[in-house]
């Protein structure tokens, strides 16, 4: 492991925090995109192969559908629910659901609480569209900076699917990446977001 992490990090960092500080939603994806193209094509961390980045063509993502944002309320009523997922190198990754987030028109979806050191919000969604990651998109991981944003101390979260992204074992199989439990499968094809990985 080298200083390489730390920059990636940063820069995911950097780039949520420049989709907050955009007014426009359409604007803050479009930024969101490109951003992330230059980070899978081009940085060290990537995880797209080493030898198929120079031909990369940037990661599927379909336009901005202004009707996939939600400001939601998190529903913390709900029974707390434990969820582990074994890794390779990581050990045991514990999740615990610590609310629910109704979309309409879409489904409800389980919000999890990353246990272990840094915590977070992890919001992972499975769809059936035909050119989705068969394993489900992540679209908030904050412990990695994926936040959109909400007003947290009133227990909002701002969902937009149209910032759906393939884990990392999507476009490598040397990585292990905790896919959509079955609180986090929607029966409605998603049109948004990042489609399959295409290399």
């Amino acid at each position: 492991m080298d200083l390489s992490l730390l920059d990636w990090r940063r820069r995911v960092a950097a780039l949520y925090a420049a989709v907050r500080d955009t007014a426009d939603p359409a604007a803050a994806h479009a930024l969101w995109t490109a951003g992330r193209n230059d980070l899978l094509s081009n940085h060290v961390q990537s995880p797209v192969p080493e030898a198929e980045r120079s031909g990369y063509p940037g990661a599927p993502v379909a336009p901005y559908d202004p009707d996939l944002r939600f400001d939601v309320v998190v529903d913390t009523d709900v029974e707390p629910l434990s969820w582990q997922f074994p890794t390779g190198s990581d050990g045991t990754v514990p999740f615990r659901r610590l609310g629910v987030a109704a979309l309409p028109g879409v489904g409800e979806l389980d919000v999890w609480w990353l246990q272990s050191y840094g915590g977070g919000i992890f919001l992972p969604v499975k769809d059936p569209a035909p050119d989705t990651y068969g394993g489900g998109r992540y679209v908030l991981d904050t412990v990695k900076s994926a936040d959109l944003g909400g007003d947290a101390g009133a227990g909002r979260l701002i969902v937009d699917l149209n910032f759906a992204y393939n884990p990392s074992c999507a476009y490598n199989p040397e990585w292990t990446c905790p896919l959509a439990p079955a609180g986090n499968t929607v029966a409605v094809p998603l049109p948004g977001g990042e489609r399959s990985a295409v290399l």
